[in-house]
Order: C-alpha cells, then structure tokens, then sequence
C-alpha cells in the first residue's frame, strides 16, 4: 500500500532536517581543508618532477655533472663546494622557524609580533630567491642552458631549470602572500573577530615549500 502525500512529506521533511543539521566530521575550516587539498596537488607535481628526474639520471649514458664542482664557488681564491646551496638551504629552514613563531604569535593575538615575524619570514624568502636567480646566472654562463649543457648531460640543464624554476616560482608567490596577510594583521583586519587562522593556513604554504626543497637539494646536490 503506497504511503499518503502526508506520509511521503513528512518523511522528506525528515531528511531534509538530518541534512541540515549536519556536523562536520573533522573540526576543521573550509580555508584550511582547501589548502590542504592545494598542498596535495602539488605534491603529485613535485613528485612527477622528481621521478621523471630520477629516470632521466639513471637511464642516461652521458656523464652527469658533478654537483661538487658544478655548484662552487670560489672565494679567497679556494673553490668551495656547495657553499651557496648551504647559505640557501639555511635561510629555508630559518625561515620555517619564524613562521611558526608567527603563527603561535596570531593564536596568542599579538598583532603586531605575528606581522613582524611574517615580513622576516617574506624577507628569507626573497634573499632565497636572490640567491637562486645568482645561481642560475653563475651556471648560464658556464654554459648550462634548459636545452643543452657544454660540461656533460643535457638533461641535466632541462631538468635543473624546470624543478628550481617551479620550486622558486613557489617562493616567490609565497612572499607576496606573506606580506599580503601580515599587511592586513598590521591593520587589525582579523582584531575584531581575533580569529588568525588565515596565519596558520600561509603557514602549511610556507613550510610545505621549505619541505619540498629538502627532496630537491637531496636529489640534486648531494646525489
């Protein structure tokens, strides 16, 4: 026997209220669950990148650069090894340091504190991008381009630039979020409702790009 339209309405009312009463499963924001979706994605990019380098070096039958020599420098007349990517990966991990202390600042509401330590992270970003733009001049005119390299294999040049070029691409847009968001935490945009989360969440951006240049200084440095 089929049920009566008060029947059948009452029952879509009840679903209806189930929906709409809903609670979420994990307390978390929306904010934060989208850039933790982010964050994953571009983790499936970084590591297409660095498989695809992987078997590109190990498959290749010209001789590899030497990463000790092909990333020197020379100072006071002594070539040092590896130097400036030592400085580079320093100031990443620095600048991992006082962005957490941004965030344990925002949550504490010191305004101020939380948008010093963002511009002091932003400016750790910056000098590393400086440093990298160095880089890569110092290994142009050695002769090592995105299609070719005089010093051995030319995949070597094609894959340097395509990973520390997306790599550096992601710092930089890191730093201008950064000011952006310490900009509006120094006029007292999130003051009124003392809800810094939006802190936390550059925070994951932040230490996600230090993390993936740990795998790309590992793979391209030190192999």
């Amino acid at each position: 026997m089929a049920d009566s339209p008060s029947t059948q309405s009452g029952q879509w009312a009840s679903i209806v209220a189930d929906y709409s009463a809903d609670q979420a499963v994990f307390r978390i924001s929306s904010n934060k669950a989208m850039m933790w979706l982010f964050l994953l994605s571009d983790i499936f990019v970084f590591g297409c990148f660095l498989t695809g380098y992987m078997a590109v070096r190990m498959t290749t039958t010209t001789p590899w650069p030497i990463p000790s020599e092909v990333f020197a420098l020379t100072i006071g007349g002594q070539s040092i090894p590896l130097i400036l990517i030592a400085i580079m990966t320093f100031i990443l991990i620095t600048s991992s340091g006082t962005m957490a202390m941004a965030v344990n600042a925002g949550y504490q509401r010191k305004r101020r504190l939380t948008a010093l330590l963002m511009v002091i992270t932003a400016l750790f970003g910056l000098s590393f991008v400086g440093m990298q733009a160095f880089e890569w001049t110092k290994l142009i005119e050695e002769g090592v381009r995105p299609w070719g390299n005089e010093s051995g294999a030319a995949q070597f040049g094609a894959s340097f630039f395509m990973i520390t070029g997306f790599h550096g691409l992601h710092v930089s847009i890191g730093v201008l979020y950064l000011l952006i968001v310490a900009a509006k935490v120094w006029r007292g945009n999130y003051e009124r409702s003392g809800n810094y989360e939006i802190v936390e969440i550059a925070g994951l951006y932040w230490h996600f790009v230090d993390l993936v240049w740990v795998f790309i200084f590992a793979f391209f440095y030190l192999w």
